[in-house]
């Protein structure tokens, strides 16, 4: 029986470095394993609230419309070209974000079964109204994931 839980852990650890293998040159800041896992989480719960923009597509759309939150971008895109001009979209509307390692992880988070690059948090929802504790719920997960994420960036850059 301990044979299984070693061949099962051995499994996962060639899993993870493949995962860290496909991340591309410019995935910087990338997010490591803790702010990962909060990072997904709060994109669960916004996907919950309708509080996220996913694809490139509406990303790109909602940052050019003026919308403001956290942009997470996954590390493990090819080609890469689909997804290099949106950091930079980004950081001329001052819109913080970040990398985590894979796009399939991140689509879980956003509720999808299809791959996303790129997702948007919203802090409030494009319509409608949230019940005002879950809208603070989210404002506080929101504004702690986004000082984690300008603290690694300023020690990035």
């Amino acid at each position: 029986m301990g044979s299984d839980s070693e061949a099962e852990k051995s499994q996962q650890k060639e899993k993870e470095r493949k995962k860290m293998l496909a991340i591309s040159p410019i995935a910087k800041p990338l997010a490591g394993k803790k702010l990962s896992k909060k990072t997904l989480k709060l994109v669960r719960k916004a996907a919950e609230h309708k509080c996220l923009k996913r694809g490139v597509k509406e990303v790109v759309k909602s940052i050019r419309r003026g919308h403001k939150g956290l942009c997470v971008i996954a590390g493990n895109i090819s080609p890469i070209d689909v997804i290099t001009h949106v950091p930079i979209l980004c950081e001329e509307a001052e819109i913080p974000y970040v990398y985590v390692s894979s796009k399939e992880d991140l689509a879980t988070a956003g509720a999808t079964k299809r791959p996303t690059c790129c997702v948007l948090v919203l802090t409030k929802p494009a319509k409608g109204e949230l019940a005002p504790e879950e809208q603070e719920k989210i404002k506080a997960d929101y504004s702690q994931i986004v000082s984690d994420v300008s603290e690694l960036t300023s020690s990035l850059f």
